[in-house]
């Protein structure tokens, strides 16, 4: 994920026996930076945390002055308050303005149109919103409420959104999911070159048994035939020496089109390999 610091390897490793005591701690006191309790998965959804701040830390690389992060299928809005905590506290940390926005229909799934929406798995009605209660917890996130399928074909011109930086899908079926990855191909103004993307229902278990040809998988490969843009995973994180379930979950979409795509947002002088000293001298 990030370099970390010694002290935090010392402290935080998955190995260390105190781990899960400072873990709690620090998730109860919100000790720390936003970026160490995301280090320490010292957060009630690391990948919501995760996906704001990078989002955000791209973005301030390449000198946007705001972004937007977007939770689809918002229910009972128990994500959207929390996106919306993560996204003042990342704003304020690296200095960039975060707007959030929260697309549902209100009514809950509607019926399962055929197979590959699970419907041995989902029902009509899950989900439901009670949308004065949410309304009265949240301060800044705007609601996009209505049909996907209509309510993206007004969104940029409604709300004029900042760039997209990070969007989550919780939207359950392949029907819903299908358009509403098709907010990745709004024109590029709209976006960062490089998207940081939540997947909800991918992994499941024996009841779900989610696979590549139903359900949101096959509305992200059917996503990734149709087009230039990609939605790749994040092997940095597969890869990691303890990786979380929810690392899996995780998606970066490139759009290599992009204006901004090539731009340059690494470190200069962390690309040199001097030649050793030589001992015998």
């Amino acid at each position: 994920m990030t370099k970390k610091s010694f002290l935090s390897r010392l402290l935080y490793s998955n190995r260390s026996p105190l781990q899960p005591f400072v873990v709690k701690a620090v998730r109860r006191f919100e000790h720390g930076s936003f970026r160490q309790r995301l280090e320490l998965g010292a957060l009630e959804r690391p990948h919501y945390g995760y996906c704001v701040y990078h989002a955000a830390d791209l973005a301030k690389k390449l000198n946007y002055d705001s972004i937007s992060v977007i939770e689809f299928g918002v229910a009972g809005g128990n994500g959207l308050v929390i996106l919306e905590q993560y996204a003042q506290e990342v704003a304020a940390e690296i200095g960039i303005k975060i707007e959030v926005y929260g697309f549902d229909n209100v009514t809950g799934l509607p019926a399962p149109t055929d197979y590959r929406d699970l419907p041995y798995h989902w029902k009509a009605g899950f989900f439901e919103m009670d949308e004065a209660a949410l309304r009265r917890r949240i301060r800044h996130a705007k609601l996009v409420l209505g049909d996907v399928a209509d309510t993206l074909k007004t969104f940029f011109e409604t709300y004029k959104p900042a760039p997209i930086g990070a969007v989550l899908y919780d939207l359950d079926y392949y029907s819903s999911t299908k358009p509403a990855l098709e907010i990745l191909r709004a024109e590029e103004q709209h976006r960062l070159p490089r998207l940081y993307c939540y997947f909800d229902d991918i992994i499941g278990a024996e009841t779900e048994l989610y696979n590549d040809y139903s359900g949101v998988r096959l509305a992200m490969s059917e996503f990734n035939a149709a087009g230039e843009m990609k939605l790749s995973p994040c092997y940095h994180l597969t890869t990691s020496e303890f990786p979380k379930i929810w690392y899996h979950q995780i998606y970066s979409l490139h759009d290599f089109q992009h204006g901004r795509y090539n731009d340059f947002v690494s470190q200069d002088n962390a690309h040199q390999l001097p030649l050793s000293p030589n001992p015998d001298q």
